[in-house]
């Protein structure tokens, strides 16, 4: 609805219902092209992919996110280094948040506290990709994840690079990260806020 209604939000806009029409004063507007596509309730995320694919194939690259995460990461950056080494895909490397505070305990007795420290030092999928139209082929259907054969054939092939992002990131899976990440929004704390 946002991008439907978008010149509402964005100018004045006058309707005439008599003439079924709409004249939107001072344009103001970001110079996208947005497609929105049905992919499907039961479709998994390469079979999301796949059912785009008519509208990206031609690009020389797009962008790919699953939609569950927010981050601050600096997708001119990420697609730079996407254009910059010539394979196939680019995965967003980053470190999980750490959900618990850990404890450093020595002859059972709690020697420090270290309140929620970042993961366990391994990288993971942030889930945001630069992926090149090639990738496209390896999408079998509605029922393919893409993090199982596509993602797995290009790294087994050296198709797939990770941009290593070591700034905010955090997945809303749980309804403890939505309460965290709203209560950033309304702090004003929101490091993914990016915008103006």
């Amino acid at each position: 609805e946002y991008f439907a209604n978008y010149f509402l939000h964005q100018s004045d806009v006058t309707f005439c219902m008599k003439e079924n029409s709409m004249e939107v004063h001072e344009k103001r507007a970001e110079p996208w092209t947005v497609t929105l596509v049905d992919t499907g309730d039961n479709s998994m995320t390469g079979g999301r992919l796949g059912r785009v694919a008519e509208y990206i194939k031609d690009e020389e690259a797009f962008c790919f996110t699953y939609g569950d995460g927010v981050s601050d990461v600096n997708i001119s950056e990420l697609v730079a280094f996407h254009q910059s080494h010539g394979k196939q895909a680019t995965l967003t490397a980053t470190y999980p948040p750490g959900r618990f505070g850990a404890l450093d305990i020595q002859n059972n007795q709690i020697m420090q506290f270290k309140e929620k420290p970042k993961g366990d030092g391994a990288l993971i999928n942030g889930g945001f990709f630069v992926l090149s139209p090639q990738v496209l082929e390896r999408i079998s259907g509605d029922s393919c994840t893409w993090e199982q054969e596509p993602l797995m054939g290009l790294a087994a092939e050296g198709q797939l690079m990770a941009y290593q992002h070591e700034g905010f990131w955090q997945p809303m899976d749980t309804l403890r990260d939505k309460i965290h990440l709203e209560e950033l929004w309304q702090a004003g704390e929101a490091p993914w806020k990016c915008w103006e």
